[in-house]
């Protein structure tokens, strides 16, 4: 199952637990799935229209209210079109409100360079108070709205238009902050999240075919991150690469780099989308121009093991 139908059916499973969340999107109730708790709550959904910043005014209004809204819209337009209002009216204030995305990084596809978001969580994890959680498949997606509906504060999720790989099953325990451990190796650990846990796991599977130890770490929360996670990987293996659909400026890749910098030096690449905006074209062969394969998370652990 997508991220997106995941975070609808939570929406709507959670939705008689949580009576004080209001949910709201942007007229893309059906491409985000938030039309699944509308469905069921249609007394508290709202379709703000083509008018993001107002949506984000009026989470922070409902929040101040007492109610967890839950706005989203592509993340391009979440991020990009209301940053201001996310700034100032959610994060600035530090209101219970969360903003949930979809249609992020390259994988959007066709939709071309202008709706391709790979800057986004480099913005929101910028912002004072803000929460930035970015799921690894849709049973880690369900699990998530469920505890940001439980958390108190403003939260970031980022989902995505195409359906990942699935990788846990439902004995599998999301916590804000915790990263997940899924090997452990010496030769070196690939920190993923998202899209890209999934192709690190086919990497990593080609790596111990070459006969490589390689370690991997589901970095969900990318803020706030797992120091303990990051710095035990590095002194177990000695390298780490780092696997985001994202920029390598300001997102995953950089917060790693900020742990391992001021706790604990070692070798250490970043695979992402380089300094450069998306195209138009199919989603497996974007995945191939911007390097964002498992092929390439091989290429960068045998750069630094060799």
């Amino acid at each position: 199952m997508g991220i997106r139908e995941s975070y609808g059916e939570a929406l709507a499973e959670i939705g008689d637990e949580f009576k004080d969340i209001i949910v709201m999107d942007a007229d893309l109730s059906g491409s985000t799935k938030t039309s699944v708790f509308a469905k069921k709550f249609p007394e508290r959904f709202f379709n703000m229209g083509i008018a993001e910043a107002d949506m984000i005014g009026t989470a922070a209004g409902l929040a101040a209210a007492g109610k967890i809204p839950f706005a989203s819209t592509f993340a391009i337009f979440a991020v990009g079109k209301a940053f201001e209002q996310v700034r100032q009216s959610i994060a600035y204030p530090n209101l219970n409100a969360k903003i949930v995305s979809t249609h992020a990084g390259v994988t959007v596809g066709e939709d071309g360079g202008s709706h391709q978001a790979i800057e986004d969580i480099s913005l929101m994890r910028s912002l004072p108070n803000m929460t930035v959680v970015v799921p690894g498949d849709g049973v880690e997606t369900k699990q998530v709205i469920r505890a940001v509906a439980e958390y108190k504060g403003p939260v970031y999720v980022r989902g995505a238009r195409n359906k990942y790989p699935k990788l846990y099953d439902n004995t599998h325990e999301f916590k804000i902050g915790k990263a997940t451990v899924m090997r452990e190796g010496t030769d070196a650990t690939v920190i993923a999240c998202g899209f890209m846990v999934g192709q690190a796991v086919k990497a990593c599977d080609i790596l111990k075919e070459k006969g490589h130890d390689v370690g991997l770490i589901n970095m969900a929360t990318i803020k706030p991150i797992d120091k303990d996670a990051i710095i035990n990987a590095a002194k177990q293996s000695g390298a780490i690469v780092t696997a985001e659909e994202h920029s390598i400026i300001g997102g995953l890749g950089s917060a790693v780099a900020e742990v391992l910098g001021e706790n604990y030096p070692c070798k250490m690449k970043r695979v992402g989308i380089m300094d450069m905006f998306g195209k138009s074209g199919p989603a497996n062969e974007l995945v191939e121009k911007y390097g964002l394969t498992p092929d390439d998370i091989v290429a960068a652990v045998l750069k630094l093991v060799s």
